[in-house]
């Protein structure tokens, strides 16, 4: 059965501008656009509120935080994937890169983690291929180069599994995110309980797992990811010498870079710069590292990531456009680029022929208020 949806006196946010005008949605694509604030027989009024391209999602952990609401407690995964879906939808993402982390600590005494990926993974695809899953989910693997099973965990992963994008992880504490110990000392110490000793004796122990397996688990993670035929991004990137090691492997996308020098480097090299919302939002970052919105005057910020807060993507990007003088650049950096650099042709865009992810929002004294979001033209949230 054919399904038509008409959203009429809108403001399309384009990818450079916006203009008042209709959408016409047939199953599942947008069939018709065009300019103008009449509302035919059958068409949902807008009232002039924003229509824009759902919101696409290339980093969060906020999967991570329902599957373990608080330390020590495992919730069920199935229960835990569709809270974690129907969050998404309802601040407007409709596209999301699923971070699961991939290498794991094992001996020790301090902060055991075990490998938990290939089974979620399993469990994400199983949901999404059922059609129990309001949006789309698409897996990132996360690899902690600083563990000691990566190369075992990675291996678990094929082709077949359609990775869409690996992240080369490295939390070393005094280098990269956590250049200042002290920072890495305040998080680490505040989360797990630990003691003075017990951080000291801690970072020994990574900065020891570091030299062991380093280099090693890098290169088995760009091997990897050309195998899986993924998009490769680096992590932190704080000095050019990091960038060119970047590129040098063929990478295309750098999250959160940690200083000026990093982003500028990163461009200079066509390599796409994304940033945390929660630091755009909150005007910094947490851990001492260069502001978002330093790179976006600067020109250097391409691609936001609501990283741990899912609300901060559809926020950022309104602030985005507030400093920019433009609301379509500014979601842009939450739609077209983020579709651009995953290789996702058939989203992020108003267009004709493109999937139907919407959403509708307006300004509430300049914070963004959803209205409704549609997945491939299904109303989602």
């Amino acid at each position: 059965m054919t399904q038509e949806m008409i959203l009429a006196n809108a403001t399309l946010v384009l990818p450079e501008e916006t203009v008042t005008g209709s959408i016409v949605v047939r199953d599942g694509k947008i069939v018709d656009m065009a300019q103008g604030k009449s509302v035919l027989a059958g068409a949902e009024d807008c009232e002039g509120d924003f229509v824009s391209p759902g919101l696409i999602e290339l980093h969060t952990d906020n999967l991570e935080r329902h599957m373990k609401p608080r330390p020590k407690v495992d919730w069920p995964h199935q229960a835990a994937i569709v809270a974690h879906d129907a969050e998404l939808a309802s601040v407007g993402i409709t596209t999301v890169f699923d971070a699961l982390r991939v290498g794991s600590i094992l001996s020790g005494e301090r902060r055991n983690y075990g490998k938990y990926a290939r089974s979620v993974a399993d469990e994400i695809l199983s949901m999404r291929d059922s059609g129990g899953l309001r949006i789309s989910h698409h897996i990132h693997l996360r690899a902690e180069t600083c563990s000691e099973t990566l190369v075992e965990e990675l291996a678990e992963f094929g082709p077949d599994d359609r990775v869409g994008i690996v992240s080369l992880m490295d939390h070393t504490p005094g280098q990269r995110q956590f250049t200042d110990v002290s920072k890495f000392e305040a998080y680490v110490r505040g989360k797990y309980a630990m003691d003075a000793d017990g951080f000291d004796d801690y970072v020994q122990f990574l900065c020891g797992l570091h030299a062991q397996f380093g280099t090693a688990h890098e290169k088995a993670t760009v091997v990897a990811a050309k195998r899986f035929g993924a998009v490769l991004a680096s992590h932190d990137d704080t000095t050019v010498e990091q960038v060119a090691t970047s590129a040098a492997y063929g990478i295309h996308l750098a999250e959160f870079p940690t200083t000026v020098a990093a982003a500028e480097a990163n461009h200079r090299h066509g390599i796409a710069n994304i940033m945390g919302g929660p630091n755009l939002v909150r005007g910094g970052s947490h851990s001492g590292n260069v502001a978002a919105m330093e790179l976006a005057q600067h020109g250097l910020l391409d691609i936001i990531s609501s990283d741990y807060v899912p609300s901060s993507l559809l926020l950022g990007a309104v602030m985005l456009g507030r400093q920019w003088g433009n609301l379509a650049k500014g979601m842009h950096a939450v739609t077209a680029a983020p579709a651009k650099y995953t290789n996702l042709e058939d989203r992020g865009r108003l267009e004709i022929g493109l999937q139907a992810d919407l959403i509708r929002f307006r300004l509430t004294e300049g914070v963004p208020a959803l209205r409704a979001v549609w997945h491939k033209g299904i109303r989602a949230a």
